[in-house]
């Protein structure tokens, strides 16, 4: 008897890494803050770069990152930048290494302020996966207002390369939206009912008011990769 081909969405079908990621992880609803902070590092450093460059340097991200533990990362200084800028495992490129330290302190405020970046993160999408039925690669957007929100969020909050478009793949990442296509066979495992993150007052496509907002930091430079396709 033949053996059944899985549909899966398109941009997967790079190579056996990306089809693991794809049919593994994308899109799979995380609550752990340890798992978002690393989603977070990860989606910033793929600015204007290939996802797949990511995912092949990511075992070593974690080992340079301590485990993307937050709270490690923050206290990192310049020895730790300086090893880093050496390490081809990683991606060389200065901006990206500071911002994220400088992502780890605002992840820790974020984390103070909310009890867990999860409550905070997920009430862009109203604490529920958003299930959308798209039917081809060009219907998927490259950023949403909720996205915006969140990246005007987080900008005011200090967080660096968190422009909407790196905002939307991280959402997209973590499963507070679902992306499959309707054709692939994740989308229907991934439309199951998932349980409500505990609500904050909910952000508006602003990004606010929310509770404790700061007047802190404008956007910065850097935030949104140019030409970068939807996964």
């Amino acid at each position: 008897m033949a053996q059944s081909v899985k549909s899966r969405c398109p941009w997967c079908e790079i190579n056996e890494l990306q089809i693991a990621y794809h049919d593994r992880e994308w899109g799979v609803p995380l609550h752990d803050d340890r798992r978002l902070f690393e989603f977070l590092i990860l989606e910033g450093a793929q600015a204007g770069l290939a996802w797949d460059t990511i995912l092949k340097k990511r075992e070593n991200y974690r080992r340079e990152f301590a485990g993307f533990d937050p709270a490690k990362v923050a206290r990192f200084g310049a020895r730790e930048l300086r090893a880093l800028m050496r390490d081809p495992g990683v991606v060389r490129n200065r901006l990206k290494l500071e911002a994220a330290v400088s992502n780890a302190r605002a992840f820790l405020a974020v984390q103070r302020e909310f009890g867990s970046f999860d409550r905070y993160a997920w009430q862009f999408v109203g604490g529920r996966p958003r299930q959308n039925r798209r039917r081809a690669m060009k219907q998927v957007p490259a950023s949403t207002p909720e996205s915006d929100a969140m990246s005007k969020n987080l900008k005011i909050r200090g967080f660096r390369f968190v422009g909407s478009t790196i905002c939307y793949a991280f959402m997209q990442a973590v499963g507070m939206v679902n992306d499959h296509l309707v054709n692939c066979f994740r989308h229907r495992q991934l439309s199951r009912p998932s349980p409500r993150v505990p609500r904050f007052p909910s952000f508006d496509n602003r990004g606010g008011p929310g509770p404790g907002r700061r007047s802190a930091a404008s956007a910065n430079s850097g935030d949104t990769p140019p030409g970068r396709a939807s996964r």
